[in-house]
């Protein structure tokens, strides 16, 4: 395998590990606390309430999901399926990060926090509660955002390049392509075209 195969081996394992890295990111954190608030009660005195991200953002673990997803469809897909794959996923992290943000520049108010903790109406919020503080938790699923970003803009660049789903059906040892045509990129080709991507070029002149 030349250099060239190699780094575009390991530009698809990038892309691969950052959609997954990502989705791990994003989903992590809408499963965790974004806000507390210091709520006085009757019985127990003050206690904290708080709201995890996807009570608050559900697009947040919407996206992770997406991100899962799209690692089955890089795989299967090629061509300009494969780029639009890219803009769906560069899309995504942009809202998950850009909606997060957001949300850090306002938080929400006790009154909308606890109608995201248990869906309360505004007469049953907390009374004299204290100021709402973040956690660091939404940061993660900002860093999220920008890794699912970051990894769709390399799929859209170098999709060209980067290994099709032929390569699974290539058989160790079976001769190449005589021109510089991807290996990867002939199988798959010969595939669509009916043949045996396991056999070479010789072979099928016999």
């Amino acid at each position: 395998m030349d250099v060239a195969a190699r780094t575009d081996r390991r530009a698809f394992g990038v892309v691969v590990a950052g959609l997954l890295a990502a989705a791990a990111a994003l989903w992590g954190s809408g499963s965790s606390a974004w806000f507390v608030v210091d709520v006085p009660t009757a019985t127990r005195g003050t206690v904290e309430a708080s709201a995890t991200g996807a009570q608050l953002q559900p697009v947040v673990t919407a996206v992770a999901a997406l991100l899962v997803a799209a690692v089955a469809a890089l795989v299967a897909l090629s061509g300009i399926a494969r780029r639009l794959l890219g803009g769906v996923v560069a899309l995504a992290g942009v809202a998950a990060a850009g909606l997060t943000l957001r949300l850090l520049a306002v938080p929400p108010t006790p009154v909308e926090l606890a109608s995201a903790r248990a869906g309360l109406t505004a007469p049953n919020a907390p009374q004299g509660a204290g100021p709402v503080t973040a956690t660091a938790w939404p940061w993660l699923a900002v860093a999220g955002g920008i890794v699912a970003l970051a990894a769709a803009v390399v799929l859209v660049v170098r999709e060209r390049r980067l290994p099709r789903l032929g390569a699974r059906y290539s058989a160790p040892g079976a001769p190449g392509p005589t021109t510089e045509q991807d290996p990867d990129r002939a199988a798959w080709e010969r595939l669509d075209e009916g043949g045996d991507p396991t056999v070479g070029p010789h072979e099928r002149e016999n």
